[in-house]
């Protein structure tokens, strides 16, 4: 069945994988058992006259009880309606809801029930005045109900939109859109409030926004009896996401002063879930990336994996041996018993590609089938596109990217992959070789680390002899409306 999807007008690259994973999770997409092939896949478009950035969209699902889960679930999900009607004007909506069929209306205005009905507008601010005229004007539904505004049995929807032939940075519509429809599900967004980093007990320089851990934890389809882990664990950010959707968690992170000790017993990554009542991580490893400590044989114990590798803008990355051992200068050393209790191994730099290839052959080893790795991954924007080559493994189908502008120059993509192979040694030297061939070919400041410049220093990208340049596009408002 289509119904109305109306999302919140932010991170519009983000909506469709966000909601496209959830469907995932909640439905059968991809089962080719099924006898409508309309389920198979997720299918979209656009009402009349709209531009695709609008947060107006039709989305086909094979149920309510799905729809509802992704509306009830997702982040950046507005509401997803049954539509009874719609039109460029009151009269064409008036004549579209009489012809909806009675047998799915009439269950919904019986006297048992009670109903709401809510005014919302996309692009104008109508006055409590209009939205009351707007709602009489409705006399030709049957009501028979009780109206409650508070706890009502049923929610009914009037969402209108005003032409934007000029620029005002919203997404162009020709002609106004009228919609109604019954609510199926709708978007919690008292987490954001709840979650947001300025109550946080525990932060640190590259702790993950809320509402981005949160789509991150929905993109990798965290949910109950699943274990996620994060191997840059940081401040525990993207895991209290995925605790607060009941998966189990564990991380790990090259600095022990993070995992052990924080800023105190009551000051540091445990507090952070003891704060929001989320169950604990089952463990927080000190460990390397770069020299994971997993025994040889154990393979497949990780549902998602979720991250943000270190790629040198707010923190560098680091990998254990020191400049010395791993230039030869110096031999390996044995740590005394008597400073084991205390010792800190040395760390040297650890670019981005050798990070981004060492997660991907952590992954491929440790996720089961089917499993999701979720990243970011920068990219250098020139002639007004990503150039970059995404990093591949044999063993992951990338399913979705989502991109985030920084600056003028640099953004970053959250990547999506899902395991479709399992791991053996013909894999593991086929992903040794993709590695060695995206280094080559990877651009010398991504290669060197030198991401910092690119984004704190963007004059060259200002200047008349430089060759990169923007691509004309309007910069739509990011803010709920």
């Amino acid at each position: 069945m289509w119904y109305l999807c109306v999302f919140y007008h932010r991170l519009l690259d983000f909506r469709k994988p966000e909601f496209e994973s959830l469907a995932h999770l909640f439905g059968s997409f991809g089962d080719k058992r099924s006898s409508d092939p309309q389920d198979r896949v997720l299918q979209w478009r656009l009402p009349k006259d709209h531009h695709p950035d609008s947060p107006f969209h039709f989305v086909h699902l094979p149920s309510e009880e799905i729809a509802r889960n992704v509306a009830n679930r997702s982040i950046l999900v507005k509401g997803i309606y049954e539509l009874w009607g719609e039109g460029n004007d009151y009269e064409e909506l008036e004549e579209a809801v009489k012809s909806y069929p009675d047998e799915r209306k009439l269950p919904y205005l019986g006297s048992e029930s009670t109903f709401k009905i809510t005014v919302d507008s996309f692009g104008k601010v109508l006055s409590l005045q209009e939205q009351n005229e707007r709602i009489e004007g409705l006399y030709y539904i049957p009501f028979k109900g009780r109206v409650n505004l508070k706890k009502p049995d049923h929610k009914f929807w009037l969402m209108e939109t005003d032409a934007h032939e000029t620029s005002n940075g919203l997404p162009p519509v020709v002609q106004r859109r009228i919609f109604f429809g019954r609510e199926v599900g709708g978007a919690d967004r008292k987490l954001m409030p709840m979650y947001q980093l300025k109550t946080r007990n525990y932060l640190g320089p590259t702790s993950m926004d809320a509402e981005m851990a949160f789509l991150m934890a929905n993109q990798a389809q965290a949910a109950p009896g699943k274990l996620v882990y994060d191997p840059f664990v940081g401040t525990g950010s993207i895991l209290v996401s995925a605790a607060h959707f009941g998966a189990i968690t564990m991380g790990a992170d090259i600095d022990i002063r993070v995992v052990l000790d924080g800023r105190g017993p009551d000051c540091n990554v445990w507090s952070n879930f003891k704060q929001y009542g989320l169950p604990m991580p089952v463990g927080l490893l000190r460990a390397d990336n770069n020299l994971p400590p997993w025994r040889p044989g154990l393979k497949e114990v990780f549902d998602a994996i979720i991250c943000d590798p270190p790629y040198g803008v707010r923190a560098g990355g680091r990998k254990s041996g020191g400049r010395k051992l791993l230039k030869g200068i110096i031999g390996p050393y044995t740590v005394p018993d008597d400073k084991r209790a205390d010792h800190i191994p040395s760390t040297a730099a650890y670019t981005l590609v050798e990070c981004v290839h060492d997660l991907l052959d952590l992954a491929a080893r440790m996720l089961i089938m089917n499993g999701r790795l979720v990243f970011f991954y920068p990219v250098l924007r020139e002639d007004g596109s990503a150039e970059n080559h995404f990093p591949e493994h044999p063993c992951f189908k990338l399913v979705a990217t989502s991109e985030q502008m920084l600056s003028s120059r640099y953004s970053r993509v959250l990547l999506t992959m899902v395991k479709t192979s399992s791991y053996t040694e013909e894999l593991a030297l086929a992903a040794r070789i993709k590695h060695l061939e995206f280094k080559e070919n990877h651009l010398k400041w991504l290669e060197d680390g030198n991401l910092h410049s690119s984004v704190f220093n963007p004059s060259d990208a200002e200047s008349g002899d430089s060759k990169v340049t923007r691509e004309s596009k309007p910069k739509y408002r990011g803010k709920y409306v």
